[in-house]
């Protein structure tokens, strides 16, 4: 690619640079390599090469997400007709999204043109057989190919730039074949903050010269190393969840497009090869024998260039299709076919393996680079066949939808959390299913439902994915899971990859009923926006104004409040005012007395902010529960909340708390460094939380003896410390635990006493409702349970188990248990709280934030965060 502008490249003719180490002006390295990209056969005219904008030859260099932007936006500029690009939100730290979009001049000047067909192709309910035919016959085909959501998953990202430099230089007129028949988008910054980080680090460690050695800190990230986003999030894990805005952005880029093919591009150890399709047992029973008989026909082609240039790779091991939340996986739901790519990863310039073999960067890009292209070759190769086989997913997906016995569809009742009911129809919308909530009361399937509710109907388009995300539970396939006993009888480690539940009425832990027939009854189409405003209901608001309990609306109205610097109290239990309403636990009252005069324009303004309905109360006269002025009605005063971060923190435990706590509750938080909490001075903080840990006792290890007595100390003065998942082992271990409980099981070598690792299910829990600390939380709560460990439960006379996961015959909501573990988790504690003198711990034994989609366990959190500090008795 580097040199003259008109070369020629084949297998056998491959042309070393020069071996003398190169340096940039700003001294950052760059290393020798064998030419970037290589085809066989190929001439090239005088598009920019990277060299040319950047400043050094392709794959010399890791490019930052600025420079990748700055390559991308040359070449617009010198094919306007042949690549377009799209912006398609912004990172946190305000990085650009966008993807480009390659095709012959023709097709680009049609771009809108072919989108609105695809779109018409993918609703066979307006589009008919005989003109989804006719858009078959003209459409061009369309591959989609992500590179490096995870940050520092680096070749991926730099192989875009010499696809596209590849694409518009080539003069082959086999390269001209493509772009006649395939839109090809890339999207080559997944993840730009997460490459920013990498990039960083990676060169501030680089010495004279790159070394090669695993050892060496240039392929030792440090804590918490490119792989996550600003919010240390796996983006790959973040599809049908939508928390972070590279995903949403992401997915309506994807929705507006609709490729026919979607790769996922990824990079993996450095000892590897390339994974590419097919992928490995589990596969998701919603992904259909024609699309993996697809996948396999792309391998395949895959595989036949792969041994054309002599590179090795594998198929079926690993990298499954079960989990919908990968990018590699969730597009197959909408029809589209998609795959992991998986590179060995040089994690830098140069890296020895096992064998003794170095891998380079260039090797990765070289090696992606081929893969792209093979890809789309593919679709432009089967571009009729893959359109058909779109249409016909789709079409399939009404017939499914409508048979009889079978689901036909699913009710949300909404006769609580409205909030969370709001969030989940419009991330659900976001998603391409239609979701629409009735405008009167209606019958279906024997039940009455008040107006309200919302209706997903089974047969539409996107049926498949409705059950993937609907379904209570999604099985593993019998014979997946004979094999996987047949291992752990053999002390084999099993084959599941992630998680085996992740239903969202579940994660939300909202009621979801479903019917075998239709319902018919008066509904809107529910749009994308989360939040609905909140309003002050009219009446006598000479008292002041009282908001309900229960859901997030309540619970950003209460953060926003907090930070204004209003005054209000919390009701410890239910109660009944004069006038006959009725409110639950954790219900928040605003005097007019306590708070500044123009009170009820602020709660005005808060409302429509938070979505909260407020409503007046006339009076403070109480005829059943606590007294408005009695010590059941708590004052709740602003806490200063700290995470702990860095080593031995989670990545993603803390970066899903704070991300949680910052951006869905809009509170702020100071991260502390772990190690400074040995002797660190506490008294500013009122809440103090410990993510968990990626090792069992890896806090024991970090603070030790002077850590746990410090925290002691603040926690007897009055500070509230919560502790996530295995973070509660640090609780309950040393000569003067901070908890009175005790770790149960984790892995252990004896067979008869293993707690085999549970990859992730749903479990249901039950709920003390007469504590204050479930304010709000209804007698049921649908649970996480991943890993080996359990606690014992608190003797009543140190603290309270206010959340328990239920008996073995009703534990497992969703996914898959190892039948011995049931009776091991049965019935053991999930949720702690112990007082301290004046203060609190309060221990989470398993992660309620995590992966920011347990949406049904916010509240509780914010109980543990804000009733916690206004329970505790600090020196303020």
């Amino acid at each position: 690619m580097q040199g003259s502008k008109f070369f020629s490249v084949t297998l056998v003719t491959l042309a070393l640079l020069s071996t003398s180490y190169l340096a940039l002006a700003d001294n950052s390295a760059i290393t020798p390599q064998l030419e970037v990209p290589h085809w066989p056969h190929t001439q090239y005219d005088s598009t920019p090469t990277v060299e040319d904008i950047l400043g050094y030859p392709a794959a010399s260099r890791v490019s930052s997400p600025e420079q990748i932007v700055t390559y991308f936006e040359s070449l617009a500029a010198a094919h306007p007709d042949k690549i377009k690009l799209f912006d398609y939100g912004k990172t946190w730290e305000g990085r650009r999204l966008f993807y480009a979009v390659i095709s012959s001049a023709d097709n680009i000047a049609k771009l809108a043109d072919h989108q609105q067909s695809i779109a018409a192709l993918a609703d066979p309910r307006v589009t008919n057989a005989s003109t989804a035919k006719k858009l078959i016959t003209e459409l061009p085909g369309s591959i989609w190919i992500g590179a490096s959501v995870h940050g520092n998953e680096i070749s991926p990202a730099e192989a875009t730039l010499v696809t596209a430099w590849h694409l518009l230089a080539s003069q082959a007129t086999e390269n001209q074949q493509l772009l006649n028949n395939t839109l090809i988008y890339l999207d080559p910054l997944q993840n730009p903050d997460g490459r920013a980080r990498f990039v960083s680090r990676y060169y501030s460690t680089v010495g004279i010269e790159p070394s090669s050695d695993r050892l060496s800190a240039e392929h030792n990230e440090a804590w918490p190393n490119g792989r996550t986003n600003h919010y240390l999030f796996d983006l790959n894990r973040d599809w049908f969840a939508l928390t972070q805005p590279e995903t949403r952005g992401k997915v309506a880029a994807f929705l507006k497009a609709l490729p026919l093919h979607f790769i996922d591009s990824h990079e993996m150890g450095g000892d590897s090869t390339f994974f590419f399709a097919p992928s490995a047992e589990p596969l998701n029973p919603l992904v259909t024998p024609n699309q993996r008989n697809s996948l396999t026909r792309l391998g395949k082609n895959n595989g036949r260039w792969f041994d054309r240039f002599g590179y090795d790779y594998f198929t079926a091991e690993i990298f499954d299709l079960f989990y919908p939340g990968y990018g590699g996986n969730w597009p197959n739901y909408s029809g589209s076919l998609a795959t992991t790519y998986e590179m060995a990863s040089a994690r830098g310039h140069h890296f020895t393996t096992q064998r003794g073999d170095v891998l380079t960067y260039a090797d990765g890009v070289q090696r992606n680079f081929v893969a792209y292209l093979s890809s789309i070759e593919n679709v432009a190769n089967n571009r009729q066949a893959l359109l058909e086989n779109f249409y016909d997913y789709r079409r399939s997906a009404l017939d499914k939808g409508g048979q009889r016995q079978a689901v036909q569809s699913y009710i949300l009742p909404n006769q609580r959390d409205a909030a969370g009911h709001q969030r989940l129809a419009a991330i659900l919308t976001e998603q391409g299913i239609e979701v629409r909530q009735t405008s009167k009361d209606f019958q279906a399937c024997g039940k009455q439902y008040q107006a309200g509710a919302y209706v997903i109907d089974a047969a539409q388009p996107s049926h498949h994915l409705v059950r993937a995300l609907l379904d209570a539970d999604v099985p593993l396939d019998p014979k997946f899971l004979a094999e996987q006993e047949r291992l752990r009888a053999n002390n084999l480690r099993p084959q599941i990859y992630d998680v085996t539940a992740w239903s969202l009425p579940h994660l939300y832990n909202l009621d979801l009923v479903t019917c075998t027939k239709t319902v018919s009854v008066s509904a809107d189409l529910v749009g994308s926006k989360r939040i609905l405003s909140g309003t002050i209901q009219p009446g006598d608001a000479t008292y002041g104004y009282i908001v309900r309990w229960g859901d997030m609306n309540a619970g950003r109205l209460l953060t926003a409040a907090l930070r204004e610097g209003l005054s209000l109290r919390s009701a410890d239990s239910s109660f009944k005012h004069q006038d006959g309403r009725e409110f639950p636990a954790g219900t928040l009252v605003f005097s007019r007395a306590a708070n500044p005069a123009n009170l009820t324009e602020r709660l005005t303004k808060l409302a429509e902010q938070s979505g909260a309905n407020i409503e007046p109360l006339a009076n403070s006269w109480i005829t059943s529960g606590p007294s408005i002025g009695s010590r059941a009605f708590t004052p709740v005063l602003a806490p200063k909340v700290a995470v702990l971060w860095d080593e031995p923190t989670s990545v993603l435990s803390a970066g899903s708390t704070r991300f949680i706590i910052e951006r869905e509750f809009n509170y702020p938080t100071t991260a502390i460094r772990s190690s400074q909490l040995q002797n660190a001075d506490l008294s500013a903080y009122q809440v103090i939380i410990l993510p968990a840990t990626n090792q069992a006792g890896a806090y024991e290890k970090a603070l030790g003896e002077p850590g746990r007595e410090n925290l002691r100390d603040w926690v007897k003065k009055g500070g509230v410390i919560i502790t996530l998942g295995n973070a509660t082992g640090f609780a309950v271990s040393g000569k003067k635990p901070l908890l009175q409980s005790s770790l149960i099981s984790t892995l252990n070598e004896a067979k008869e006493n293993t707690f085999d690792r549970v990859p992730g299910i749903i479990a249901r829990s039950t709920v003390d409702q007469e504590h204050w600390l479930t304010a709000g939380v209804p007698e049921q709560l649908f649970t996480n349970y991943i890993g080996t460990e359990t606690y014992a439960a608190l003797p009543i006379s140190k603290g309270r188990n206010v959340i328990n996961f239920a008996d073995a015959d009703n534990l497992v909501a969703s996914g898959h248990l190892w039948a011995e573990n049931r009776q091991q988790l049965a019935g053991r504690p999930y949720l702690l709280v112990q007082p301290e003198h004046k203060g609190l711990v309060i221990s989470f034994t398993q992660e309620p934030n995590l992966r920011a989609y347990q949406h049904g366990q916010f509240v509780l959190l914010l109980n543990a965060i804000f009733r916690g500090a206004a329970h505790a008795s600090p020196v303020r």
